[in-house]
């Protein structure tokens, strides 16, 4: 079953298999997906408005205001710290026009209110070759930064990116980052019609990681129902095959 779409700007706090007890910020509207992927395997759906970048007003984003104002109620009602805060929520938070600032002010009332919190984002780096965007990532403690395919022929296909989105970019715009600050990668393998389990991707994605030198990579398959009815989660052995890839280069890999 798809996930339905987060309704406010807090959530949780979940337990994470990455990043144990998170507590979530949504910076995207509750009534509509709006993100520069349109992934097959998306837990929350295909997306119905596809752009990198949003001009129009109509879309209600949660001001500056507003999400300082939700995170200092949250935190003021929990009984333990999460050990993150994480953004997160309905696509891609760096979408947010104004993410910079809000990024600082969800690091102030952290350093305030929780000062043994740690600041994180789950990203789809589909933005991450704009400098701006990457000087405020640079802020935060920790930044994994999705890169699902090496071709970018599988990569059109699995990630299905809108205009002005390529993996080039993505891919120079991590190695930026991973320069400035160090990331983590997070890889979704899946097989089946449409997936990105497939020999010349694979090895692509390797050559890419070595161009990016991540902290650590997150390896995973699906484990939730995905659009595309026809994907498959991989094998721990495949999972296995690959890690064992990536591990040749020096550079660390999880499964998860």
């Amino acid at each position: 079953m798809l996930l339905g779409l987060k309704k406010g700007i807090i959530y949780g706090p979940v337990h994470s298999r990455r990043l144990g007890l998170s507590l979530g910020i949504n910076l995207l509207p509750g009534n509509v997906k709006i993100c520069p992927f349109d992934c097959v395997y998306c837990h929350y759906g295909w997306t119905q408005v596809h752009i990198a970048e949003v001009k129009s007003q109509k879309f209600k984003f949660p001001s500056i205001a507003e999400v300082r104002e939700a995170l200092e109620k949250s935190l003021q009602e929990l009984s333990v710290s999460p050990a993150y805060i994480t953004f997160s929520g309905n696509g891609e938070p760096t979408l947010h026009p104004d993410f910079g600032q809000i990024a600082e002010e969800v690091i102030a009332v952290r350093k305030e209110m929780a000062p043994n919190s740690k600041v994180a984002i789950l990203s789809n780096s589909a933005l991450v070759q704009d400098k701006n965007k990457r000087d405020a990532l640079a802020k935060l403690d920790l930044r994994i930064m999705k890169l699902d395919c090496g071709s970018p022929r599988v990569f059109r296909k699995y990630n299905r990116p809108c205009r002005g989105v390529s993996l080039e970019g993505i891919t120079e715009g991590l190695a930026e980052l991973s320069a400035q600050q160090g990331i983590i990668i997070q890889t979704l393998v899946a097989s089946g019609k449409g997936g990105n389990f497939v020999e010349d991707n694979i090895q692509d994605w390797v050559e890419r990681l070595i161009r990016i030198q991540p902290a650590f990579v997150q390896l995973y398959t699906l484990d939730r129902e995905a659009p595309v009815k026809e994907l498959r989660k991989i094998s721990h052995e495949d999972l296995d095959l690959i890690k064992e890839r990536v591990k040749k280069e020096g550079i660390a890999l999880g499964i998860f």
